[in-house]
Protein backbone atom coordinates (compact mmCIF):
# COMPACT_ATOMS: atom_id res chain seq x y z
CA UNK A 1 0.00 0.00 0.00
CA UNK A 2 3.09 1.98 0.43
CA UNK A 3 3.61 2.29 -3.04
CA UNK A 4 -0.01 3.45 -3.91
CA UNK A 5 0.22 6.02 -1.92
CA UNK A 6 3.79 7.39 -2.47
CA UNK A 7 1.91 7.50 -6.09
CA UNK A 8 -1.04 9.29 -5.22
CA UNK A 9 1.11 11.94 -3.37
CA UNK A 10 3.39 12.54 -6.13
CA UNK A 11 0.25 12.97 -8.74
CA UNK A 12 -1.07 14.89 -6.48
CA UNK A 13 1.90 16.93 -5.59
CA UNK A 14 2.68 17.20 -9.46
CA UNK A 15 -1.11 18.57 -10.02
CA UNK A 16 -0.82 21.11 -7.44
CA UNK A 17 3.02 22.30 -9.29
CA UNK A 18 1.42 22.62 -12.46
CA UNK A 19 -1.50 24.67 -11.02
CA UNK A 20 1.14 27.02 -9.35
CA UNK A 21 3.07 27.21 -12.83
CA UNK A 22 0.28 28.13 -14.74
CA UNK A 23 -0.54 30.83 -12.23
CA UNK A 24 3.04 32.17 -12.74
CA UNK A 25 2.62 32.17 -16.90
CA UNK A 26 -0.72 33.77 -16.40
CA UNK A 27 0.94 36.42 -14.21
CA UNK A 28 3.91 36.51 -16.42
CA UNK A 29 2.04 37.01 -19.64
CA UNK A 30 -0.15 39.89 -18.00
CA UNK A 31 3.29 41.59 -16.45
CA UNK A 32 5.13 41.02 -19.69
CA UNK A 33 1.59 43.13 -21.50
CA UNK A 34 1.70 46.17 -18.60
CA UNK A 35 5.15 46.18 -19.10
CA UNK A 36 4.76 46.43 -23.23
CA UNK A 37 1.96 49.03 -22.41
CA UNK A 38 4.56 50.88 -20.56
CA UNK A 39 6.82 50.88 -22.85
CA UNK A 40 4.22 52.25 -25.57
CA UNK A 41 3.15 54.84 -22.99
CA UNK A 42 6.85 56.06 -22.40
CA UNK A 43 7.60 56.25 -25.97
CA UNK A 44 4.73 58.45 -26.55
CA UNK A 45 5.48 60.33 -23.53
CA UNK A 46 9.23 61.21 -25.15
CA UNK A 47 8.03 62.47 -28.41
CA UNK A 48 8.29 65.83 -28.81
CA UNK A 49 4.86 67.41 -28.69
CA UNK A 50 4.06 70.16 -31.22
CA UNK A 51 4.49 73.94 -30.08
CA UNK A 52 1.49 76.02 -28.65
CA UNK A 53 0.90 79.20 -30.45
CA UNK A 54 2.07 81.21 -27.58
CA UNK A 55 5.02 79.11 -27.02
CA UNK A 56 5.55 80.09 -30.96
CA UNK A 57 4.60 83.56 -30.22
CA UNK A 58 6.96 84.02 -27.71
CA UNK A 59 10.02 82.83 -28.56
CA UNK A 60 9.65 84.86 -31.75
CA UNK A 61 8.92 87.98 -29.65
CA UNK A 62 12.57 86.74 -27.02
CA UNK A 63 14.77 87.23 -30.81
CA UNK A 64 13.51 90.76 -30.31
CA UNK A 65 16.43 92.25 -28.98
CA UNK A 66 17.70 94.81 -31.68
CA UNK A 67 20.52 93.72 -32.74
CA UNK A 68 22.34 91.36 -35.67
CA UNK A 69 23.72 87.34 -35.37
CA UNK A 70 25.99 86.77 -38.01
CA UNK A 71 26.93 83.34 -37.05
CA UNK A 72 30.19 82.89 -38.20
CA UNK A 73 29.33 84.30 -41.87
CA UNK A 74 32.11 86.50 -43.63
CA UNK A 75 30.65 89.79 -44.65
CA UNK A 76 33.38 91.71 -45.77
CA UNK A 77 32.72 91.22 -48.68
CA UNK A 78 29.59 93.23 -49.04
CA UNK A 79 29.82 96.65 -50.34
CA UNK A 80 28.23 99.10 -47.25
CA UNK A 81 26.86 102.43 -47.30
CA UNK A 82 28.94 103.19 -44.11
CA UNK A 83 32.03 100.79 -43.44
CA UNK A 84 32.46 101.85 -39.28
CA UNK A 85 28.85 100.24 -39.28
CA UNK A 86 27.40 96.69 -39.27
CA UNK A 87 25.51 95.65 -42.29
CA UNK A 88 22.26 95.63 -39.93
CA UNK A 89 22.73 98.16 -36.94
CA UNK A 90 20.34 100.54 -35.28
CA UNK A 91 20.29 103.92 -36.42
CA UNK A 92 17.73 105.25 -33.83
CA UNK A 93 17.08 104.66 -30.30
CA UNK A 94 15.01 106.17 -27.95
CA UNK A 95 13.32 105.39 -24.44
CA UNK A 96 11.25 108.38 -23.27
CA UNK A 97 7.97 109.20 -21.50
CA UNK A 98 5.86 112.25 -20.62
CA UNK A 99 2.27 112.73 -20.63
CA UNK A 100 1.83 112.48 -24.30
CA UNK A 101 3.85 109.38 -24.79
CA UNK A 102 5.96 106.74 -23.95
CA UNK A 103 8.42 105.17 -26.54
CA UNK A 104 10.96 102.70 -26.83
CA UNK A 105 11.74 103.01 -30.11
CA UNK A 106 15.06 100.56 -32.01
CA UNK A 107 14.92 101.20 -35.51
CA UNK A 108 17.45 99.36 -37.76
CA UNK A 109 19.19 100.42 -41.45
CA UNK A 110 20.61 98.00 -43.62
CA UNK A 111 23.80 99.17 -44.64
CA UNK A 112 24.06 97.44 -47.69
CA UNK A 113 24.84 99.31 -51.07
CA UNK A 114 21.88 98.04 -53.56
CA UNK A 115 19.01 98.88 -54.55
CA UNK A 116 16.98 96.16 -52.83
CA UNK A 117 18.50 97.25 -50.02
CA UNK A 118 17.56 100.72 -49.99
CA UNK A 119 13.95 99.68 -50.63
CA UNK A 120 13.80 98.24 -47.65
CA UNK A 121 14.98 101.15 -45.94
CA UNK A 122 12.50 103.04 -47.61
CA UNK A 123 9.76 100.94 -46.54
CA UNK A 124 10.99 100.85 -43.06
CA UNK A 125 10.96 104.63 -42.83
CA UNK A 126 7.85 104.97 -44.04
CA UNK A 127 6.02 102.21 -41.93
CA UNK A 128 7.90 102.74 -39.03
CA UNK A 129 10.16 106.07 -38.50
CA UNK A 130 7.18 108.29 -40.01
CA UNK A 131 5.36 107.18 -37.00
CA UNK A 132 7.98 107.56 -34.43
CA UNK A 133 8.53 111.46 -35.65
CA UNK A 134 4.98 111.73 -35.42
CA UNK A 135 4.46 111.07 -32.14
CA UNK A 136 7.80 112.74 -30.80
CA UNK A 137 6.19 115.80 -32.60
CA UNK A 138 2.99 115.48 -30.85
CA UNK A 139 1.19 115.50 -33.64
CA UNK A 140 -1.08 112.75 -32.19
CA UNK A 141 -4.09 113.90 -29.92
CA UNK A 142 -4.35 111.13 -27.12
CA UNK A 143 -1.53 109.47 -25.18
CA UNK A 144 0.42 107.00 -27.11
CA UNK A 145 2.50 104.23 -26.38
CA UNK A 146 4.72 102.93 -29.23
CA UNK A 147 7.68 100.63 -28.99
CA UNK A 148 10.11 99.11 -32.24
CA UNK A 149 12.01 96.10 -31.73
CA UNK A 150 14.06 93.78 -34.37
CA UNK A 151 16.12 91.19 -35.00
CA UNK A 152 18.39 90.54 -37.91
CA UNK A 153 20.16 87.21 -38.80
CA UNK A 154 22.59 85.67 -41.23
CA UNK A 155 22.75 82.02 -42.45
CA UNK A 156 24.91 81.37 -44.90
CA UNK A 157 23.84 83.72 -48.06
CA UNK A 158 20.38 85.25 -46.33
CA UNK A 159 20.30 87.81 -44.68
CA UNK A 160 17.19 88.07 -43.04
CA UNK A 161 15.47 91.49 -40.75
CA UNK A 162 12.12 91.38 -38.78
CA UNK A 163 11.07 94.76 -37.13
CA UNK A 164 7.59 94.19 -34.99
CA UNK A 165 6.39 97.29 -33.57
CA UNK A 166 3.35 98.05 -31.15
CA UNK A 167 1.28 101.13 -30.80
CA UNK A 168 -1.55 101.57 -28.34
CA UNK A 169 -3.10 105.53 -29.17
CA UNK A 170 -5.53 106.61 -26.17
CA UNK A 171 -8.22 103.84 -25.61
CA UNK A 172 -7.55 102.46 -29.09
CA UNK A 173 -7.34 98.75 -29.95
CA UNK A 174 -3.71 98.13 -29.73
CA UNK A 175 -2.28 97.28 -32.79
CA UNK A 176 1.22 95.36 -33.91
CA UNK A 177 2.70 95.74 -37.29
CA UNK A 178 5.47 93.34 -38.11
CA UNK A 179 7.75 93.74 -41.61
CA UNK A 180 10.53 91.51 -42.64
CA UNK A 181 12.90 91.71 -44.80
CA UNK A 182 14.99 88.88 -46.86
CA UNK A 183 17.80 89.41 -48.86
CA UNK A 184 20.36 87.11 -50.97
CA UNK A 185 23.76 88.53 -49.73
CA UNK A 186 25.59 86.53 -52.99
CA UNK A 187 22.82 87.81 -55.30
CA UNK A 188 21.92 91.05 -54.16
CA UNK A 189 18.06 90.11 -54.38
CA UNK A 190 15.37 89.65 -52.65
CA UNK A 191 14.36 86.17 -51.46
CA UNK A 192 10.84 85.40 -51.75
CA UNK A 193 9.05 82.69 -49.53
CA UNK A 194 8.46 80.22 -52.57
CA UNK A 195 12.84 80.68 -52.53
CA UNK A 196 12.85 79.85 -48.99
CA UNK A 197 11.09 77.01 -49.04
CA UNK A 198 12.58 75.25 -51.99
CA UNK A 199 16.49 75.56 -50.11
CA UNK A 200 14.52 74.49 -46.91
CA UNK A 201 13.50 71.59 -48.82
CA UNK A 202 9.92 71.91 -47.68
CA UNK A 203 6.78 70.18 -49.82
CA UNK A 204 4.57 73.58 -50.78
CA UNK A 205 1.63 71.02 -50.33
CA UNK A 206 2.58 70.01 -46.73
CA UNK A 207 3.03 73.71 -45.59
CA UNK A 208 -0.29 74.80 -46.89
CA UNK A 209 -1.60 71.88 -44.76
CA UNK A 210 0.34 73.14 -41.97
CA UNK A 211 -0.90 76.88 -42.52
CA UNK A 212 -4.58 76.12 -43.08
CA UNK A 213 -4.41 73.50 -40.37
CA UNK A 214 -3.44 76.55 -38.03
CA UNK A 215 -5.62 78.67 -39.13
CA UNK A 216 -8.45 76.26 -38.38
CA UNK A 217 -7.14 75.75 -34.40
CA UNK A 218 -7.16 79.67 -34.07
CA UNK A 219 -10.91 80.34 -35.10
CA UNK A 220 -11.87 77.16 -33.54
CA UNK A 221 -10.74 79.22 -30.25
CA UNK A 222 -11.39 82.11 -31.30
CA UNK A 223 -15.47 81.25 -31.48
CA UNK A 224 -14.71 79.76 -27.83
CA UNK A 225 -14.13 83.42 -26.72
CA UNK A 226 -17.21 84.92 -29.16
CA UNK A 227 -19.22 82.54 -28.16
CA UNK A 228 -18.26 83.83 -24.16
CA UNK A 229 -19.18 87.09 -25.31
CA UNK A 230 -15.55 88.48 -25.94
CA UNK A 231 -14.93 90.55 -29.89
CA UNK A 232 -12.19 88.87 -31.46
CA UNK A 233 -10.28 89.10 -34.62
CA UNK A 234 -12.33 86.91 -37.74
CA UNK A 235 -9.96 84.91 -39.92
CA UNK A 236 -11.28 84.14 -43.66
CA UNK A 237 -9.20 80.62 -43.99
CA UNK A 238 -9.77 81.61 -47.70
CA UNK A 239 -8.01 84.67 -47.90
CA UNK A 240 -5.51 85.11 -50.78
CA UNK A 241 -2.94 85.86 -47.84
CA UNK A 242 -2.74 82.55 -46.79
CA UNK A 243 -1.30 81.27 -50.99
CA UNK A 244 2.21 80.18 -50.41
CA UNK A 245 3.12 82.85 -53.33
CA UNK A 246 1.64 85.79 -51.41
CA UNK A 247 3.32 85.34 -48.38
CA UNK A 248 5.60 88.23 -47.79
CA UNK A 249 6.08 88.46 -43.86
CA UNK A 250 8.34 85.68 -42.92
CA UNK A 251 12.12 85.06 -41.03
CA UNK A 252 14.62 82.94 -41.28
CA UNK A 253 16.28 83.03 -37.81
CA UNK A 254 18.50 80.76 -35.61
CA UNK A 255 19.76 77.52 -36.80
CA UNK A 256 17.81 78.21 -39.99
CA UNK A 257 14.53 77.91 -38.18
CA UNK A 258 11.52 79.25 -40.41
CA UNK A 259 9.18 82.16 -38.98
CA UNK A 260 6.22 82.02 -41.00
CA UNK A 261 4.09 85.44 -39.37
CA UNK A 262 0.75 86.79 -40.55
CA UNK A 263 0.61 89.89 -38.68
CA UNK A 264 -3.48 91.04 -39.04
CA UNK A 265 -2.36 94.71 -37.51
CA UNK A 266 -0.70 95.51 -41.22
CA UNK A 267 -4.17 95.97 -42.30
CA UNK A 268 -6.45 95.96 -39.34
CA UNK A 269 -6.47 97.32 -35.72
CA UNK A 270 -5.80 94.39 -33.89
CA UNK A 271 -2.70 92.54 -32.23
CA UNK A 272 -4.06 89.46 -33.48
CA UNK A 273 -1.23 87.19 -35.36
CA UNK A 274 -0.45 83.39 -36.25
CA UNK A 275 2.96 82.19 -36.29
CA UNK A 276 3.99 79.13 -38.28
CA UNK A 277 7.26 77.80 -37.16
CA UNK A 278 9.86 74.88 -38.77
CA UNK A 279 12.42 74.02 -36.96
Amino acid sequence: MKNPKTIYILVGAFCVFAIIAAIFTEISKHSQKDLNTNVVNTDNNNQIQEKTQEEIKNELNSLLINNLIVNNCDTNSIVKINNDKDIVYSAFDIENQNDKYEVDIHLPVINIQSPVAIEFNDITQSIFADKAEEILNYKEQEKTIYSVNYAAFINENILSLIIKSNLKVGNDTQRIIVQTYNYNIETGQKLEFIDILSQKNIIQSECKNKIKETIERANEEAQILVNAGYTVYNRDIDNEMYQLTNISTFLVGPNKSLYIIFPYGNQHFTSEMDVILYE
